[in-house]
């Protein structure tokens, strides 16, 4: 049972590196070509290994720094957030009542 578990795990660690080498794109790719690094993750564990040691691309951090944030909205996102339409809204409700 257990050598199960242990090789569907090679399995799956083995299809995310595939995986992971063909969708990237070849701009990104560190080392070798495109095409060397799918040669080389076809071996199961250490093409792995190899990929996500030295091929795989060092992306930047998720959170972007303030100075790459874009700039909030100018106007209202919302008709709740929107003063004029909430004031003319009251307006509108005491004229009902």
């Amino acid at each position: 049972m257990a050598n199960v578990v242990v090789g569907l795990a090679l399995l799956a660690f083995w299809l995310y590196c595939l995986f992971d080498v063909i969708t990237t794109p070849a701009e990104y790719i560190r080392g070798l070509p495109k095409g060397m690094w799918v040669l080389i993750t076809v071996v199961p564990a250490i093409g792995g290994l190899l990929w996500l040691l030295a091929g795989r691309p060092q992306y930047a951090p998720a959170v972007p720094s303030e100075a790459e944030q874009p700039p909030p909205p100018s106007g209202p996102r919302g008709p709740d957030d929107d003063p004029d339409f909430l004031r003319n809204l009251e307006r509108r409700l005491r004229d009902e009542d």
